[in-house]
């Protein structure tokens, strides 16, 4: 069973995290040999999702670093999503290790952009209108 850890990710910054990959006796799992491939998602049932880069930093620890740049995060709407880390054996032999919530949380530079960004002047005008006729 994947061992489940929650991420908060700020929008449109840099995230970085390593995490350890344990077996069930609690040693760290040798990655020798392993890819490893991590994806955010909407819902479980979600068609499309965001790969996190991901590379493991040591194998004899089992150490992982997953992470997202900023112009992947500024695309991301605030909320939760759901993750999950699957490393891959030289055989072919896919495990899922790890899983939880993404929490995005939206920035006071992310709310500017969109309050004077061009998606908002295209909301507003048509409000305008309705006021003026009101």
């Amino acid at each position: 069973m994947a061992a489940v850890h929650n991420l908060h990710i700020d929008q449109g910054a840099d995230f970085t995290v390593e995490v350890g990959i344990y077996d069930d006796n609690n040693a760290a799992w040798d990655l020798t040999g392993y890819a490893v491939a991590a994806k955010i998602q909407k819902s479980y049932y979600s068609t499309t999702s965001t790969s996190f880069i991901a590379t493991v930093s040591s194998t004899a620890s089992g150490t992982v670093v997953l992470t997202l740049l900023d112009t992947v995060t500024s695309g991301m709407d605030p909320g939760r999503y759901l993750y999950d880390v699957v490393v891959t054996s030289a055989g072919g032999t896919k495990t899922r290790v790890i899983e939880g919530i993404v929490t995005i949380n939206p920035g006071i530079t992310w709310i500017l952009k969109l309050l004077f960004g061009t998606h908002l002047k295209s909301l507003l005008l048509p409000l305008r209108l309705v006021l003026v006729v009101v």
